[in-house]
């Protein structure tokens, strides 16, 4: 990306902060009416101030967050529940945001909650700090998964030692995971997917935009997890500009850490309504 589109991403990125600060604003209200209300304030958002949205909204309370692409976005909210939305605007000049945050619907992270919200932030934080020209492209995907197997194991979950269940003929973790880690970015959301896989899946170079997004999905359902844990979701995910002796997150204005989201959250409502001016 040269300097025009990564302004245009990072235009993009701006408008989409804005969008998460109206759903903020908003949990109230979809409290008593669903998901709805998140995905039509964010859109209201991407339809005002940029294009439209850059893909189709994920605004996933409770067990939804555990399903991967949760576009229904038909369910109820409730106090207690995580709300994961991974949205993003499309400027006028068509290059996107990618964002996702979880936070919780009532302001506040239940012990369990924070304790799977910390480890897919530690191994997210890991992903970015893997994220420098020259490194593979899939450096932050094994960086991060090495993060969330430990993890996984020290709760419990896994009950192999980390080493088994990294193994390539076993990727244990993958129950839990779902998915990989970063994809590329610009004027579409999954930019370049088409390319010669030499180029998407080799060496990361200055100027290429990517996202860094582990996740945890533990199933309302799933035997082989602590009761407290079933039915979370959580997944993070930032913009990572490729520097020349580094990463720059792009999208770092949206806070990430368990004490800065509930922060953040009680200031937006504290502070009134929306900034969205329709006149």
């Amino acid at each position: 990306k040269d300097a025009y589109e990564i302004a245009r991403l990072q235009e993009a990125i701006a408008h989409t902060v804005r969008g998460f600060e109206d759903v903020v604003r908003a949990l109230p209200t979809a409290v008593g009416r669903g998901e709805r209300v998140i995905e039509g304030v964010f859109n209201l958002r991407a339809r005002v101030e940029g294009n439209d949205v850059g893909y189709d909204t994920i605004a996933a309370s409770g067990s939804h967050a555990t399903i991967l692409h949760w576009i229904r976005n038909d369910g109820e909210v409730h106090n207690g529940d995580l709300l994961l939305l991974d949205a993003g605007v499309e400027c006028h000049e068509l290059y996107t945001a990618d964002v996702t945050r979880t936070m919780p619907v009532n302001g506040a992270f239940s012990p369990a909650q924070r304790r799977v919200y910390e480890l897919v932030l530690a191994a997210q934080q890991a992903g970015i700090d893997a994220v420098r020209p020259g490194v593979d492209f899939r450096t932050p995907h094994r960086v991060a998964m090495k993060v969330l197997t430990e993890g996984l194991h020290g709760l419990g979950i896994l009950r192999e030692e980390p080493e088994e269940a990294l193994r390539p003929d076993r990727q244990l973790y993958r129950r839990y995971t779902l998915h990989g880690t970063s994809h590329m970015l610009g004027i579409d959301v999954h930019d370049c997917a088409n390319a010669r896989n030499e180029k998407y899946h080799g060496e990361l170079l200055e100027g290429y935009v990517l996202t860094v997004e582990p996740g945890l999905y533990f199933q309302a359902n799933d035997l082989t997890v602590p009761e407290e844990y079933r039915g979370i979701g959580v997944r993070i995910e930032d913009d990572v500009l490729v520097t020349a002796d580094g990463s720059l997150n792009l999208s770092a204005a949206l806070p990430r850490s368990v004490d800065e989201i509930e922060a953040w959250m009680a200031g937006l409502w504290a502070s009134g309504p929306s900034d969205l001016n329709l006149r």
